[in-house]
């Protein structure tokens, strides 16, 4: 059992156990071989153990190992590795951070061309950045209690945490297989931010087109999800390896349960009539689901200069969890979804060198999902009058998928060190499905056409230049219909959908001007343009983006090196949509002109001042800004969606000095920077008044110094 923090009375105990430690075990060390070419020929095992301090609490440093309050942490990693020459068997056992809840172990026992096993463990932790402050009561159970009035509360943590335990063993049979069997089963506990409500209340006396509708006065209540689930993954495969034939087929198969079925919240908010959020009870969380998948692939060598590979799968996912009987009154619906989503998947591809200057490479993937779930009507709360005044059909709508895609790449040398590099892709989707209030076409196909020319300028400069143009387009779009059957124009294409053109220009280069010098530059730039509805200038309209790296390696001499590297990604995207009409039968338009912006820079040392003596360094700072510019266009007034930055920062130091070949002492130290002017959630109250709230400006240091022992 290993403890996550140390008694702080300890602590300072454990610094001086450590240095007597390093003092004392080269007396008792048996280890007095030190003959090179038996070290190497003999594997090493390595412990390393000590004690860190955590200076100041945060939020987001520890996010994922828990080192999230300022006091004492254990440290403890193990590497074995044994070999017993006379059976030719393996033991290995691998630890990480035993000494914090990031844990995980791994061993591992095998003899060679025979067979083999191993047993694994892993813990995650995962908490939430946010403090949540809340009057909610009964959070980590399924049925919390909601204030019916804004209550001011107090703050609470929410946090998951998975445990993972597998295990799986090879056996190498006669005839060139070999057997491979796995599992793994990972329970994940914890709470979540989850919440319920929507935009509507009690109906207007004069709505959208003289229909009544309801009034967009907005309800949503806080109710955090309680998680325990389990997830397990198991399968088998059995290979082949021949000298021009090799195979691998098997099966694999997933499950999900979730024991917790339902959310009953009790309480809350009576404002809005039927569309208040105390009516939105019970909540069905996420339903059992398992899938089942067979599959083969394989590759041949026709020649020693033509290969070509397969594979081909089918895959059944279902879902038949039980509903609650107080969950669904809607007659006919059964008592369950009867999900189930069949996928056939087929692959080839063939490359081969047909001449000495030319190499061609071809692949064709169809994959087929057939989604047979029956449709239903689930949802009568649908067939009444929404924001607008529509009314909708309740019924789900399950979507199949089919696609095509090809590609065919040649690649040809040239004279005086070029090569051309030319391809043609084209991909193919049919769907199923019905529109409702949201666009939707059966069909889209895209071609992609790729330019590239290499060329080796000199022993030391390497370069790539590249173009790439691509088309979207399709069927029709689906004229959309409400639950009366009437049209409803969406005039938005989404995004996976929309007519788009893009062009891409990219250049690579590599250059060692010296020897000691490495330097790789990477630029891109690509331009979109969509297309629209008909009749509507709605939607996405542009988009660009541009990435430049950089990157530098210097070897001072042996004893030092040197990783330096920038990277800057630009995105931009310009939409444009309309809000639901107001009291008033006004619309209002607004267009948005996103900009995504990130910056990173790094820098990594290394030196060995002396034999005994290693030092290093690295540093890592980032700075990302999103870039809303959204405005109203209807109206006279310009309201301005202020902007997100967040920047953070990284520095990291280390110091070991061994005392003897198989003994040694390291100082780390970590120093952690986040800071934020997030506002999506400082700006949001719900409705019962819980907040979320975090550390804009968070510093975090941690220290911590361990021994390192290893033998052979």
């Amino acid at each position: 059992m290993f403890t996550t923090t140390l008694d702080p009375r300890k602590f300072q105990y454990s610094i001086a156990f450590f240095t007597f430690l390093a003092a004392t075990t080269s007396v008792y060390s048996s280890e007095t071989n030190n003959d090179p070419v038996k070290e190497l020929a003999k594997p090493r095992s390595v412990v390393n153990i000590g004690a860190g301090q955590l200076f100041n609490d945060n939020a987001r440093f520890g996010q994922y190992t828990g080192l999230r309050n300022e006091g004492p942490y254990g440290i403890f990693n193990v590497d074995i590795s044994k070999r017993y020459d006379d059976t030719g068997t393996w033991f290995k056992l691998l630890g990480r951070n035993l000494g914090l809840q990031n844990r995980d172990v791994h061993f591992e026992h095998s003899k060679q061309g025979n067979w083999g096993y191993f047993i694994d463990y892993s813990q995650i932790p995962r908490y939430e950045p946010f403090t949540v402050n809340t009057a909610v009561t009964g959070i980590g159970t399924t049925d919390p209690h909601i204030p019916t009035s804004p209550t001011t509360g107090n703050p609470a943590q929410l946090s998951t945490e998975r445990h993972s335990i597998g295990f799986g063993f090879n056996k190498f049979l006669p005839g060139n297989l070999e057997l491979h069997f796995h599992f793994r089963n990972e329970e994940k506990d914890g709470d979540r931010i989850f919440g319920r409500g929507n935009r509507l209340g009690e109906p207007r006396l004069s709505g959208f087109n003289g229909m009544p509708s309801p009034r967009a006065i907005g309800g949503f209540e806080f109710i955090p999800e309680p998680i325990n689930s389990t997830i397990r993954i198991f399968g088998t495969t059995l290979d082949y390896v021949g000298k021009d034939l090799q195979l691998s087929g098997g099966y694999y198969g997933t499950m999900y349960n979730n024991k917790n079925a339902l959310l009953t919240p009790v309480g809350g908010s009576t404002v809005g009539g039927i569309f208040s959020p105390s009516e939105y009870t019970p909540i069905s969380l996420a339903p059992d689901n398992q899938s089942h998948q067979g599959f083969l692939s394989g590759g041949y060598s026709f020649t020693p200069t033509t290969r070509g590979t397969f594979k081909a799968a089918y895959t059944r996912a279902t879902q038949t969890d039980t509903f609650s009987p107080s969950l669904f009154t809607a007659p006919g619906i059964g008592s369950n979804l009867g999900g189930r989503v069949d996928t056939a998947l087929a692959q080839a591809g063939l490359t081969a060198r047909p001449l000495q200057k030319l190499s061609i490479n071809t692949n064709f993937r169809f994959e087929d999902r057939d989604d047979k779930t029956p449709v239903l009507f689930y949802n009568p709360m649908a067939t009444l009058h929404d924001l607008n005044g529509n009314t909708w059909n309740g019924l789900n709508n399950p979507r199949s998928f089919r696609t095509i895609s090809s590609k065919f790449e040649a690649s040809y040398a040239l004279p005086h060190n070029f090569r051309l590099i030319g391809s043609v892709d084209y991909e193919h989707r049919d769907r199923t499905g019905t529109a409702t209030n949201t666009g939707h076409r059966f069909r889209t196909d895209e071609l992609f056409y790729r330019a590239e020319l290499r060329r080796s300028l000199s022993d030391t400069i390497t370069g790539t230049i590249s173009y790439i143009h691509s088309d979207r387009f399709g069927s029709s779009f689906l004229t959309n219909t409400t639950g009366s059957g009437d049209p409803f124009f969406n005039l938005i294409a989404p995004s996976n959908l929309a007519d788009r053109s893009r062009d891409k220009v990219r250049f690579l280069a590599n250059w060692d001007p010296i020897d000691s010098l490495s330097i790789q530059v990477s630029i891109d730039e690509s331009f979109d343009n969509y297309g629209h509805r008909a009749g509507s200038d709605l939607g996405l309209r542009k988009g660009s983006a541009r990435n430049y790296s950089l990157d530098a390696t210097y070897t001072f001499s042996e004893r030092l090196q040197a990783t330096a590297w920038f990277s800057r990604n630009e995105t931009h995207i310009n939409q444009a949509s309309r809000n639901a009409i107001t009291d008033s039968g006004i619309r209002e338009i607004w267009g948005a002109n996103l900009h995504n912006i990130g910056t990173s820079v790094g820098l990594e040392v290394t030196a060995k001042p002396t034999d005994k003596l290693e030092t290093g360094a690295n540093f890592m700072f980032s700075d990302n800004t999103d870039k809303f510019n959204q405005k109203v266009t209807l109206e006279p007034q310009v309201n301005i969606v202020p902007n997100l930055t967040t920047q953070y920062s990284s520095l990291r130091l280390f110091a070991r000095y061994d005392i003897r070949r198989n003994l040694g002492v390291r100082l780390d130290y970590i120093l952690d920077h986040f800071k934020t002017n997030e506002w999506t959630w400082t700006g949001w109250r719900y409705t019962d008044d819980t907040t979320l709230t975090q550390d804009t400006n968070q510093m975090a240091s941690f220290a911590f110094l361990s021994v390192l022992y290893s033998w052979q």
